[in-house]
Order: structure tokens, then C-alpha cells, then sequence
């Protein structure tokens, strides 16, 4: 079993290379960057999206993913400097046939990411909501 992150209880660095996206009253040690929209599928419908997206990039990999407890993290490489950054996603059902979910995406190293986590974030919002 991989050890996934605990969203209840994750406290962020005070570095700002990170993104934070969950619902409300989801992360009780910090404070989400934005809300995440609530998708018209059920959660293990959302979840195979989701899993679906991240195959097809191919800078992501080291996937692990548990279909049972609906989550999934895996390494993502920067293009320019190849930097490896962590991404921790966990599926929330809603309401029948509606689920959200949390991301948290941070850096390895350094102290900044010139926003890359946050854009990498937005981006694979974007393409869940379109593929």
C-alpha cells in the first residue's frame, strides 16, 4: 500500500513553490489556494479521468494510484531543468453522480517555482474537464 499524503492535516512549508487546491473545510492545518470545481460524474468516473490524463503526459510517471480509497500521486519533471515535483490527488464524492477532488502539488528543491506547480495544476484542471 503507498502512503498517501493526509489532506486533513497537511501543512504546507513556508516556501512558496506549492499549489494547494481543495474544498472547503478538506484541509484543517491550511488553506487551500482556490476551491476545485465540482464535476457532473460520479467519483469513480472522475478518478479514471483523472488517471486517464495523467498517462498521457509524458513528463509524469512513478503513477501509483489506489481505485479503492480514490487516489493517486505521482512525479512530475519540469521541462527546461528537469526538476521533479511531487502531485498528491484524492477524489471527494459529492453528491450522487458528482465528486471534487484535492491536488497538492509541490517542488522538490529550491525555494520558488516561478508558479510552476500552480500552473501545472490549473492545466490539468483545465484537460479533466475537456478530455
Amino acid at each position: 500500500m503507498t502512503d498517501f499524503i493526509t489532506f486533513k492535516s497537511l501543512k504546507r512549508p513556508p516556501k512558496p513553490n506549492t499549489c494547494l487546491v481543495a474544498p472547503e473545510n478538506h484541509c484543517l492545518a491550511d488553506e487551500p489556494d482556490f476551491a476545485p470545481p465540482i464535476m457532473v460524474m460520479t467519483a469513480r468516473g472522475l478518478f479514471s479521468r483523472m488517471s486517464e490524463v495523467i498517462a498521457s503526459e509524458r513528463r509524469w510517471g512513478e503513477i501509483e494510484a489506489d481505485a479503492e480509497t480514490l487516489r493517486i500521486k505521482f512525479v512530475a519533471t519540469t521541462g527546461f531543468m528537469r526538476f521533479k515535483d511531487d502531485v498528491d490527488i484524492e477524489v471527494i464524492p459529492v453528491d450522487e453522480g458528482k465528486a471534487t477532488f484535492a491536488i497538492y502539488s509541490r517542488s522538490r528543491v529550491g525555494y520558488s517555482d516561478l508558479g510552476a506547480n500552480r500552473k501545472r495544476v490549473k492545466d490539468f484542471i483545465r484537460r479533466v474537464n475537456t478530455y
